[in-house]
């Protein structure tokens, strides 16, 4: 859980007592007002992990979140892995503070500096507080999904992208990473309607890739 004043992204100030598990295993995430400051709220896992199949069971409409607000849902690289603005995969609900714009983004950072990322950008219209999100990741490709309801099928699903670039080394990520879930405002900018937000996640879940397609990813949870 993630605690400071001024840090990125945003810049954003962060309270760990944003973030708690229930007592049903649910994961809780808040936007809070305190005086005249707002906080927001990050996770990140311990492990590393590789290649395979990223699922998030999601409770609330991300479909009305405010422009200013974004819910992420991703890896990121540690240092030895690379900076900031490589190697990630997102799944992210933000209007990037346009009204106007779509509020679904996946978002694959190449694995090396100087290379542009790749995106889908998509309107999202909830039929109810349930969703799940999930992407594959494999050497060569990311594929990623999203899908009304809480499940393990394909059905109900609302939204898809294949990720599949010509030189997959260089624009996906070969190496493990921890995973990130996290709620919070963009360029610092406090939201329009001045409502605090929670959102729930009510499972993470990752399965592995066959071992054939994780022979380039050795470091998983080291």
């Amino acid at each position: 859980m993630t605690s400071g004043t001024r840090e990125g992204p945003g810049p954003n100030n962060w309270d760990e007592n944003n973030v708690w598990v229930d007592q049903d295993g649910y994961l809780h995430l808040k936007l809070t007002k305190q005086g005249e400051r707002w906080y927001c709220a990050e996770v990140l896992t311990k492990d590393r992990l590789g290649f395979g199949r990223y699922q998030f069971w999601v409770v609330g409409r991300v479909d009305r979140l405010d422009p200013n607000v974004v819910l992420g849902l991703f890896n990121y690289p540690t240092p030895d892995v690379g900076p900031d603005g490589t190697n990630e995969i997102d799944i992210e609900f933000a209007k990037w503070g346009k009204p106007e714009a779509p509020m679904g983004n996946y978002t694959v950072w190449p694995a090396g500096e100087g290379l542009r990322r790749a995106s889908k950008r998509f309107s999202v219209e909830l039929n109810g507080a349930y969703t799940t999100h999930r992407f594959t990741w494999n050497p060569t490709s990311v594929t990623f999904q999203s899908l009304h309801g809480h499940r393990d099928d394909n059905s109900n699903q609302f939204e898809n992208w294949l990720y599949q670039p010509q030189e997959p080394p260089s624009y996906i990520s070969q190496e493990a990473m921890p995973v990130e879930i996290n709620l919070w405002l963009f360029h610092g900018q406090p939201p329009r309607n001045g409502r605090q937000v929670e959102l729930v996640v009510r499972s993470f879940a990752f399965t592995p890739a066959p071992p054939a397609e994780s022979r380039a990813n050795q470091q998983t949870g080291r």
